[in-house]
């Protein structure tokens, strides 16, 4: 027969295993300020932001797939990097607006668990699909008598699934070794989202296992991509010194200069975002990073491809 003190042992156990299963709870997003004033300001320049973003890109989109001229490999890489960028802005924005908005900043178990995923998987998508696109680019300057049939469709589809691929694969693996960790105590979050480094910070279980298995992949994916990047530029450098006129090596090399933007911004970025472990010091630093990578990144790739790319501007001029 139990005696009280056994049943009331009991309860306490029962109560103490449920506070560390979080799969029920809600996590709390403390965004950039507290400041309600500052706050107010915040939405009105990132919705601005988020929807010069979606405009941008969603035009890009548009153009490529309905204007005869920027039917070329290039131009299908492009369309495939403005959707990853919509993608990527959407999965953080529109919950940071509604935030910002709310009294209570909370996101579900859920949500976070997809927002994690999504953004991990994303950031590795556009790792391996600016990759594919110097990959174009080699094969545009190296090889142009050859350039359509090396660039079949066949390998184009190839150089853009294996990203996405890529991306989801490591995002979900990423994404479950979190939320294998045991999160107790409080469940704020000191970020806009739901990231990895403040979740880890979080959690009251080792978590020795997830840092090596994100230093390893963020380090994997950063040097394989960079790598196919600095040596397909090295190929090109290579051919556009052996070009003997200076305007047939300017305009080789303005069909990089896109590209190579694009490339310093968002490798830029995620290298001070995760190639250091996470501290209180560095989460706050993060957090000013991943507005360039959330906000302004996206919204700046549509522009920089217009206004450096004649094609561009004249299929935007022919749509008008």
């Amino acid at each position: 027969m139990s005696t009280p003190g056994g049943l009331v042992s009991a309860v306490e156990l029962v109560e103490k295993s449920s506070e560390n299963h979080t799969t029920g709870t809600e996590f709390i997003l403390l965004g950039l300020t507290d400041d309600p004033v500052l706050e107010k300001i915040l939405f009105g320049v990132f919705l601005l932001i988020y929807l010069i973003m979606l405009a941008g890109n969603l035009c890009m989109i548009v153009l490529i797939r309905t204007t005869s001229l920027l039917q070329s490999p290039m131009y299908f890489f492009l369309s495939h990097l403005s959707f990853v960028d919509i993608c990527s802005s959407s999965n953080i924005t529109p919950n940071m607006l509604s935030n910002v908005l709310s009294d209570q900043k909370t996101i579900s178990y859920a949500g976070c668990f997809s927002q994690c995923l999504l953004f991990i998987a994303l950031v590795i998508t556009e790792f391996y699909m600016l990759a594919s696109m110097a990959v174009d680019r080699y094969a545009a300057i190296c090889s142009p008598l050859h350039y359509r049939t090396t660039m079949s469709r066949n390998l184009c589809i190839c150089l853009v699934m294996v990203p996405y691929a890529c991306g989801f694969l490591n995002g979900l693996s990423q994404a479950l070794l979190t939320f294998h960790l045991s999160f107790c105590g409080s469940l704020e979050i000191n970020h806009f989202y739901c990231a990895d480094p403040p979740l880890m910070m979080l959690a009251c279980s080792d978590a020795h296992v997830k840092k090596m298995a994100m230093f390893a992949v963020a380090g994997f994916t950063l040097s394989s991509s960079l790598f196919i990047i600095l040596l397909s530029y090295l190929l090109i450098l290579a051919a556009i010194l052996r070009i003997n006129s200076a305007e047939g090596r300017h305009k080789a090399f303005s069909t990089c200069g896109s590209h190579l933007a694009t490339v310093t911004i968002f490798y830029g970025t995620l290298f001070c975002m995760y190639l250091r472990p996470p501290s209180e010091k560095s989460i706050e630093e993060f957090k000013i990073i991943a507005i360039f990578y959330a906000f302004l990144s996206p919204m700046l790739n549509p522009l920089i491809y217009s206004l450096w790319n004649k094609d561009v501007i004249h299929a935007m001029q022919q749509m008008v």
